[in-house]
């Protein structure tokens, strides 16, 4: 089936109109390619230029926090960065197109994915987390949920992109929501936090792809309620506990951190005092001393915006916001202009994936989100997160260099 969207509903009109005056192209029904090509043509520079800007300012952040973190290992991120940019080279060659239409293989690969840490002999514990995988033979352990996150971004992209932006039948937005309900349900096992950036990506991808508004609000309302339920139970003696201790007591430090004095309400205090001590302009480059001298916990993974505020300031965090805005705007204009119902829903995807991650990470850190250990993108330390967040590059890459035809 054809994907080519060219009628109502399927992202023309005012937004694509609107994607193209403020991309500075003229619209039309497809994206149009210069007559002169050259280097740089197949690369999408509004999106590529903060995104390497974004893992320069990382690999600075992380450096100054190997100085006087020793987990912090500079070559070992670096690696992840090489890596990473490698891969997204690649996926910015391959055409993406490819994969339109393969939800049953996709879905079997996202789940897979999200059990890896669950299989004997695979799954490793590291920091008191159980969601790492190492594979026989290898000295190298990765995190699959960062990868199902990518699996889960074309799953849910090929599932939805069928019915060219309009859901007419609730059996198929059930369909839909159950697709999604799955993996999201075999990650949530694990690591509640990377689940809860699954549900926010593929309900973005859903509602994108034209489902009807009362039944995204009842959806909402669900769960909502069901949350509360979830929340409610695992507070109550002689009830069944679906949240784990850790799980329930960050969201009540979210609360009040006082609860936890020792503990995440000590992180969550630290961070602040980290990011309040940075000022206007910052300590400078090196000089962050609650990471330095111990007192900010895990300042080059979950808190690591604490971090760079301090030795950054305020003026340093706009600069980094600025970074990511522009990206993820650029991402979302490009899903606006294509009429390829697959790629702008891979792009949407992508966009949801990045938006949901900062503003998790950062509301973490000011107190105005729970705590969830999600790291913050191309900053965090971690090879898993580095390559998965250069996959996402490479993978708009890839939808902007395949514009002209519909998948």
């Amino acid at each position: 089936m054809s994907n080519d969207m060219t009628g109502p509903g399927t992202g023309g009109g005012v937004l694509s109109s609107l994607g193209d005056r403020m991309m500075g192209r003229a619209s039309g029904s497809h994206a149009k390619v210069s007559k002169k090509s050259g280097p740089l043509d197949g690369l999408f520079l509004s999106q590529l230029i903060p995104a390497l800007l974004l893992v320069l300012v990382g690999t600075i952040t992380i450096w100054t926090a190997s100085l006087t973190i020793a987990d912090a290992n500079f070559p070992r991120h670096l690696v992840g960065v090489a890596l990473g940019l490698v891969v997204a080279m690649l996926i910015w060659r391959y055409d993406y197109r490819n994969l339109a239409g393969m939800t049953t293989v996709l879905f079997v690969i996202t789940c897979f994915l999200m059990v890896m840490p669950k299989i004997p002999g695979l799954g490793v514990a590291s920091h008191g987390m159980t969601g790492w995988v190492r594979l026989p033979l290898l000295p190298v352990r990765f995190q699959p949920v960062e990868l199902g996150k990518v699996a889960a971004i074309f799953l849910m992209a090929s599932a939805s992109s069928q019915y060219n932006g309009k859901i007419e039948r609730f059996s198929d937005y059930c369909r839909l929501c159950g697709t999604l309900l799955v993996p999201l349900a075999l990650i949530v096992i694990t690591d509640l936090g990377s689940g809860l950036v699954v549900l926010f990506l593929g309900a973005t991808i859903i509602i994108c792809s034209g489902a009807p508004r009362n039944w995204v609000l009842a959806t909402i309302a669900l769960i909502v309620g069901v949350s509360a339920l979830v929340v409610i139970t695992s507070m109550t003696d002689g009830l069944p506990h679906v949240l784990k201790d850790y799980q329930l007591k960050r969201l009540l430090v979210f609360a009040d951190p006082s609860i936890d004095p020792s503990g995440d309400g000590y992180n969550l205090q630290q961070a602040k005092i980290a990011i309040g001590s940075g000022g206007f302009f910052g300590k400078g480059l090196g000089n962050a001393t609650q990471a330095g001298n111990g007192f900010l916990p895990e300042a080059h993974t979950d808190f690591v915006f604490a971090l760079y505020a301090e030795q950054f300031g305020f003026v340093g965090c706009v600069v980094l916001l600025g970074l990511f805005a522009w990206m993820i705007f650029a991402t979302i204009l490009l899903a606006m202009r294509i009429n390829a119902s697959f790629g702008k829903l891979i792009l949407v995807g992508c966009a949801a994936l990045w938006t949901f991650q900062v503003l998790e990470n950062v509301g973490m850190c000011i107190g105005i989100m729970p705590i969830t250990g999600i790291p913050l993108p191309f900053i965090s330390f971690g090879s898993s997160s580095m390559l998965t967040q250069l996959i996402c590059v490479g993978i708009v890459q890839s939808v902007w260099r395949h514009r002209q035809k519909a998948a």
